[in-house]
């Protein structure tokens, strides 16, 4: 049996990237970015980038790869993503795919293509983006297609315009246009549970570790270079509240406190998403649980016998796990 490429998933701070560096240092693997925000330079703080510090030494990969005026492109992540596995596998690494943004690793383990576009109807949806902002084209999006709706931000305008062309274009629901299930890749994908209350906790921690580390004065650098007017990178969690800080629309109270309203929002969104893919196998990520065992158990198992293993058991069985160096 191959070596899987290992996935770390789930809801913002519940531990992906603390797990994803103790497996690759105990499997002799290399970290492959999932996190569409991590993929721009300079977004650091608010994206919670782990520093060169905190990698230890452990290579990471798609990382700092935009400038915050591009604009995200999924398509382009998925051959980025495919290449940085092919490279880790021929140097006989583990790959270790991290992150929260589902379609994003989606696009990297699975057999997903994506629908072509028109520019014209794409520049009418822009301009009603423009005119009517991105709520009511959300709520537009909420009624053709209820699950997208789920997995896209409200405030996200770009990537509820792109659902709405393709809905437009295939006669379809935008989520009809992903396949079924079906990975390239031996894969194993351990998701990350963490209890409401405990997650909502960790949440208000991080933003105010954020605030204290100094997002707005990285914020405040970004805008001098184009963040305001990028479509995506402006619209990430945090970023896009500080930009409203620094505008005068909201108090920095306010801004902190929308910040971590916006972070529980979508960290459900987060974790709708996951949920519907049954090969997730999740594990307990709550305070005192042994994650690092529980995982490199789960990936032991699944290595002897691939795909047996029962999405939701968090309980390790009795099978010595098996690392690589």
């Amino acid at each position: 049996m191959a070596d899987p490429v290992i996935a770390v998933l789930g809801p913002t701070a519940a531990g992906k990237s603390d797990l994803a560096l103790r497996l690759a240092r105990d499997l002799g693997g290399e970290v492959i970015n999932a996190d569409s925000m991590q993929l721009y330079r300079g977004m650091d703080i608010g994206t919670a980038k782990l520093t060169m510090a905190q990698r230890q030494g452990i290579p990471h990969h798609l990382l700092d790869v935009w400038d915050v005026r591009y604009p995200a492109n999924v398509a382009e992540y998925q051959r980025m993503a495919r290449d940085a596995i092919a490279a880790v596998t021929a140097r006989g690494r583990v790959p270790i795919l991290v992150g929260g943004s589902g379609l994003y690793l989606r696009a990297a383990l699975d057999d997903l293509n994506f629908p072509g576009t028109d520019p014209a109807v794409r520049e009418r949806l822009e301009a009603e983006l423009a005119a009517a902002g991105p709520a009511a084209l959300h709520s537009r999006l909420a009624t053709l297609d209820p699950g997208a709706a789920v997995g896209i931000l409200p405030s996200n305008g770009r990537r509820i315009v792109r659902a709405l062309e393709v809905i437009e274009l295939s006669g379809q629901p935008f989520t009809a246009t992903l396949p079924r299930y079906d990975s390239l890749y031996p894969a194993v994908q351990i998701g990350l549970r963490v209890s409401r209350g405990e997650l909502d906790r960790r949440i208000a921690v991080r933003v105010a570790s954020m605030w204290r580390d100094g997002l707005v004065g990285e914020v405040r650098g970004l805008e001098q270079a184009g963040l305001r007017e990028s479509r995506t990178a402006s619209q990430a969690l945090g970023y896009a509240q500080v930009l409203r800080f620094l505008a005068g629309e909201w108090g920095e109270d306010e801004a902190r406190e929308q910040t971590v309203k916006a972070t529980r929002r979508f960290a459900r969104r987060q974790e709708s998403w996951f949920r519907r893919d049954p090969r997730v196998i999740w594990l307990d990520a709550g305070p005192g649980a042994d994650l690092p065992a529980q995982a490199v158990a789960t990936i032991g198992r699944w290595v002897s016998s691939p795909g047996d293993s029962s999405p939701g058991d968090s309980s390790p069985k009795d099978m010595a796990p098996r690392t690589t160096s």
